[in-house]
């Protein structure tokens, strides 16, 4: 299927939710999920849909919790990375009173707070992409999850070119995050949570894995 096609049907999806929705661009390193976000953002925002756009990358907890259990280690990646409880409160609960999302917290290349956008929601469609988004503690807070689908080989080789990481998944350079992914996708098994997954091996030729 073309890309277009894709967002076409991903954005009839999207579009039919009640509103203000919360849609979560789920997948691992690489897969291209803050690019697909911006392409639905697009496609809805042609439509006449309002469109508030933020990611979990904007949640980031400080370096030194980041890297507490060692700059090498997966289980720091996935459960050190991300301050759930302000990404809740900034994002998940005004969705759900219908008040205002702060669309970040943090800045994790300055290793300091941010004040973010303030973004009212009401009538609003808010797209969040970024890793681990289906994890336990945030499971059920989405009113549509979409998993984008890809082997590491594919991925990494983005990476090698989007970042200059070694292109080799298994490269020990790659530890934290191959090892850290891996445990998400065993411990959460978000290809099974997800409402849509798609298969973006190709990402110019998605294709429709369930939900579309």
């Amino acid at each position: 299927m073309e890309r277009a096609a894709a967002l076409d049907l991903l954005a009839d999806r999207v579009a039919a939710l009640p509103r203000p929705a919360l849609v979560a661009i789920d997948g691992v390193d690489g897969v291209g999920k803050t690019v697909l976000a911006d392409d639905l953002a697009a496609v809805l925002g042609q439509r006449g849909e309002r469109i508030v756009r933020t990611g979990i990358d904007g949640f980031h907890r400080p370096r030194a919790q980041r890297y507490a259990r060692g700059r090498t280690s997966p289980e720091g990646y996935f459960f050190d990375s991300f301050d759930l409880a302000a990404f809740r409160r900034c994002v998940i609960e005004p969705v759900r009173s219908g008040g205002q999302v702060r669309t970040a917290a943090f800045d994790h290349r300055s290793d300091a707070p941010v004040p973010g956008e303030l973004v009212d929601v009401v009538g609003a469609i808010v797209l969040v992409d970024g890793v681990f988004l289906q994890r336990d503690e945030l499971h059920g807070a989405w009113d549509l999850a979409v998993f984008l689908r890809a082997d590491f080989v594919a991925t990494y080789a983005r990476m090698s070119v989007r970042d200059g990481s070694p292109a080799d998944p298994e490269d020990p350079a790659n530890r934290r995050y191959l090892e850290g992914q891996r445990l998400y996708l065993n411990r959460c098994r978000p290809q099974e949570r997800a409402d849509v997954v798609l298969d973006v091996t190709d990402v110019s030729a998605p294709v429709v894995v369930s939900g579309l």
